[in-house]
């Protein structure tokens, strides 16, 4: 989400030839556990509209393009939303399913803001401080992580997951070591030497070799414009350029 949110944003500044931010706050995800909270947050994350004032009413909000309320409540068909798994949650039968999603987002007007639901952590996971110490009172450890929403066995089993997955990323070493066997393996493609696409050529060959391997950098392997400018010898403001060529 990181690497799509800064790619859009580079290509949306560069379109409209701006800087600076595009977002107000930078991207943030909570893993939580289905079988806790799932029910809560369906209706929790629709009504933010609501609560935002974008809309008035329950009925209003039925007919707002930008939430999966209206296709949850069968009043649009929107063939990527998979609403059959989200009803499945609140009942056996689609008109039961409906009643008890809309019982439960009819509930949650009335409950406003749920700070319990809004990041991770062991206070939020356990419903809570009072509940946490009972729990330290009893001598009950639970493990809580501010990234996750769920019960101590589930935040063990994550944490797991995420240190499993995390030897097998790329270090930022790593990733520069990736930058450049591209450039290399590129420039011996197009029986160029990586000196001379450094050297900032004009050339026209050059110029079309530098501008694709720029695209790729930036785009697919999550480089920096300045850390791209520095594997091809250009300056920044040459990479943004090169890549608003490439959007028109």
């Amino acid at each position: 989400m990181r690497r799509l949110l800064s790619g859009y944003a580079i290509s949306y500044n560069i379109r409209h030839r701006r800087h600076g931010h595009l977002f107000q706050n930078r991207y943030k995800s909570i893993v939580c556990e289905e079988d806790s909270y799932f029910r809560q947050l369906v209706p929790y994350i629709h009504l933010n509209p609501l609560r935002a004032k974008l809309v008035d009413s329950l009925s209003e909000l039925g007919r707002y393009p930008w939430r999966g309320h209206a296709v949850l409540m069968g009043k649009v068909k929107r063939q990527w939303q998979d609403d059959g798994y989200v009803l499945a949650w609140f009942g056996h039968k689609v008109g039961e399913s409906r009643r008890e999603y809309r019982q439960y987002m009819v509930e949650g007007i009335s409950q406003g803001r749920r700070p319990d639901l809004v990041g991770g952590g062991l206070i939020r996971s356990q419903g809570g401080w009072s509940a946490v110490k009972t729990m330290r009172r009893l001598g009950i450890a639970q493990r809580g992580d501010e990234r996750i929403l769920g019960s101590g066995e589930f935040v063990e089993s994550m944490m797991k997951q995420a240190d499993e997955k995390v030897r097998c990323q790329f270090s930022s070493e790593e990733q520069v070591n990736r930058a450049v066997q591209l450039i290399e393996r590129v420039c011996r493609q197009k029986q160029l030497s990586v000196e001379a696409l450094q050297a900032g050529s004009r050339i026209r060959e050059v110029a079309r070799v530098r501008s694709q391997l720029a695209e790729k950098l930036v785009k697919e392997y999550g480089l920096s414009l300045a850390e791209t400018a520095r594997h091809l010898g250009v300056t920044t403001a040459a990479i943004a350029n090169s890549l608003r060529r490439q959007e028109i």
